[in-house]
């Protein structure tokens, strides 16, 4: 994992652990925009903000901010402090964590895997 002796307190260094599980553990997920990574966002029910930087991940980072369940995405070139700021405040309005609430519980009464496999 590199070099991590000299993170502040307040950072924890992991190798590998579940998005499923740390998900549900936060307020807000900032990530890639990975079909998987972003489904695992939207059922833990929380909101996003969504970096994407290749192919299918401008898609989810698009569909995440038209559900109402994160911020508009920020491109890798446009990327700033400022608007990393922007869209943390903007995810967390009551709104769009209401929506993202709705979405995970939504979810998580699908049963589509089981069901595709009968």
């Amino acid at each position: 994992m590199g070099d991590v002796d000299n993170l502040p307190e307040d950072i924890i260094a992991i190798n590998n652990i579940p998005h499923i599980w740390l998900f549900k553990q936060v307020s807000l997920v900032c990530h890639h925009g990975g079909a998987g990574t972003t489904s695992a966002g939207f059922r833990a029910g929380v909101p996003s903000f969504i970096i994407p930087f290749s192919n299918d991940q401008f898609a989810w980072a698009h569909i995440a901010y038209d559900l109402g369940v994160g911020s508009a995405p920020i491109y890798p070139k446009n990327l700033a402090a400022y608007k990393l700021i922007k869209a943390i405040d903007c995810a967390l309005i009551n709104e769009i964590i209401k929506n993202a609430e709705i979405l995970g519980a939504n979810i998580s009464t699908e049963n589509c895997a089981e069901e595709c496999e009968k």
